[in-house]
């Protein structure tokens, strides 16, 4: 899926959604639309499921991962450190499932609405300053080494749980073993806490809004306007790219979070190949897929499915799933399952009909020689930026702009209209520069693409991998990528079907 992620700064593909709850809001609207037909599924597992943890993740990592990335930031800051969760008053369609805003369920690993955080620099650790008042370790042996913290959760509100479900709060008996905060306390306290901090220290840390012209995005935005009356005094200063550098590399748990959605969206992909044929819509191709994930557990698609046939194979990010499926149409399908918040990204270009004709399969075999070629390049100190001498784009760009030509003779470079790849993980786009070096532990897409309006013919192929330390490892191993196994499949699951009265 080629969008550009929030706070990358090239030029390298189309624009990317406006704000994470618009994302959202996206998918659901779309989820709600394709697949009620097993709705019933979510409604089974949360009447089974216990009650106390209907608004959690399904997995989640352990809570000494989180103390040690919130550990790992406040050693960044020379003052405290300010986060909100989603309050779940950022979506007000009836479709909308909470999903916690990323970067604060990165250092918490909490998924209900209405939290804050406040984290505590490293270099103030004596307990005679004020700031000290009602915080304390996060239970670490060494003290000493371990950021002071607390964690805000709205009140128990037993009148609005008998709507929504149990939440938790900060008076839960086993709150600190569950959120792995050794200070709880309610939300209503936040403002005071930080009121006594702006007495402490010149400045605080959050994350500030980036698009500056247009006020920000609404959270972040909210955010600043609430510290403005709380600590007018201090100086608001920006930790986001010490948060971005931090999810750039994934930890083990991440990364098998991240495999288990790229297996989903795999299952997905070859059930589409499967089902595939003339006279089915586009929308019915999506709701299979969304079908298959949500029975292997994924809570959501990382994006609006994109299943674009003849005509909309051209446009990057086609939604409307509308359109019958004709025979001779090239079909490209961008679908990624979500599992436990970490979403894959995962695409693969069919013929509707089951067999390629001599031009799909020609411009097929250029997107797939270019991947091919980009991911031979893959290591540590290797780019994805458009310029530059160590770029695995530049390799997929000049591979497409040296194979084959448009109708009127020209080279297909221009088809080529957005970049290699990006980094995915809590979000589709995840933090990651295109002109940085790549590190053991990214984890990111291969999409090289060809988009010809006139032909009305294009080919994505998007695979998902992790970097390691002397290469890489392709995570979507499993689906065939090769036009002949693809056509393969499709025949036999047409063999396989039933006969038509």
């Amino acid at each position: 899926m080629s969008r550009q992620a929030p706070g990358h700064t090239q030029d390298s593909c189309a624009p990317c959604l406006s704000s994470a709850q618009f994302q959202r809001r996206y998918v659901n609207r779309h989820r709600l639309f394709l697949f009620s037909a097993v709705a019933g599924l979510y409604f089974v597992a949360a009447l089974s499921a216990p009650q106390v943890n209907a608004q959690q993740r399904r997995e989640r990592e352990p809570n000494i991962i989180y103390a040690g990335r919130r550990t790992q930031l406040a050693a960044q800051a020379d003052g405290p450190i300010i986060l909100w969760g989603f309050t779940g008053r950022e979506e007000v369609s009836q479709a909308n499932v909470f999903a916690q805003e990323e970067n604060f369920y990165y250092f918490t690993g909490h998924n209900e609405e209405g939290a804050g955080l406040i984290i505590f620099p490293a270099a103030k650790h004596d307990n005679s300053s004020p700031a000290a008042a009602g915080s304390s370790s996060t239970g670490h042996d060494d003290a000493s080494s371990a950021p002071r913290e607390i964690l805000f959760l709205p009140a128990k509100d037993p009148a609005k749980e008998k709507w929504n479900g149990v939440r938790m709060s900060p008076t839960d008996p086993d709150i600190t073993a569950r959120t792995g905060f050794a200070t709880v306390k309610p939300f209503a306290e936040m403002r005071a806490e930080v009121e006594k901090l702006a007495k402490i220290y010149p400045a605080v840390f959050t994350i500030l809004p980036y698009e500056k012209e247009l006020g920000g995005y609404p959270h972040e935005k909210q955010v600043i306007d609430w510290l403005q009356v709380a600590a007018p005094q201090a100086k608001v200063k920006d930790i986001r790219q010490s948060i971005y550098a931090l999810r750039e590399i994934k930890s083990p748990g991440e990364i098998a979070f991240l495999q288990k959605a790229v297996e989903l969206s795999l299952d997905a992909q070859l059930e589409a190949m499967k089902m595939m044929r003339p006279g089915l819509y586009e929308y019915q191709i999506a709701a299979k897929m969304v079908e298959v994930h949500a029975i292997g557990g994924s809570e959501a698609e990382g994006y609006a499915p994109i299943v674009g046939a003849g005509p909309n194979s051209v446009a990057l990010h086609y939604d409307k799933l509308s359109r019958k499926i004709e025979d001779g149409d090239i079909v490209v399908l961008d679908v990624g399952a979500q599992y436990s918040g970490y979403s894959a990204d995962i695409t693969r270009t069919l013929p509707a009909n089951g067999k390629f004709t001599a031009r799909q399969r020609e411009i097929y075999e250029i997107v797939l020689g270019a991947q091919n070629a980009a991911m031979v390049t893959l290591k540590p100190g290797v780019d994805l930026c458009k310029k530059g001498g160590h770029s695995a784009y530049k390799v997929s760009y000049d591979y497409i702009n040296s194979h084959g030509k448009d109708l009127h003779g020209k080279s297909l470079g221009q088809y080529y209209i957005h970049g290699l790849g990006h980094d995915i993980g809590l979000d589709v786009h995840d933090p990651g520069e295109y002109c940085e070096p790549l590190k053991p532990g990214m984890v990111v897409t291969m999409e090289p693409g060809i988009y010809i309006p006139e032909e009305n013919l294009g080919v994505r192929i998007e695979d998902d991998v992790l970097i390691t330390p002397d290469g890489y490892k392709l995570l979507s191993e499993r689906l065939p990528r090769d036009p002949d196994q693809i056509e393969k499949i499709m025949a036999s699951a047409k063999d396989q079907a039933p006969a038509k009265p």
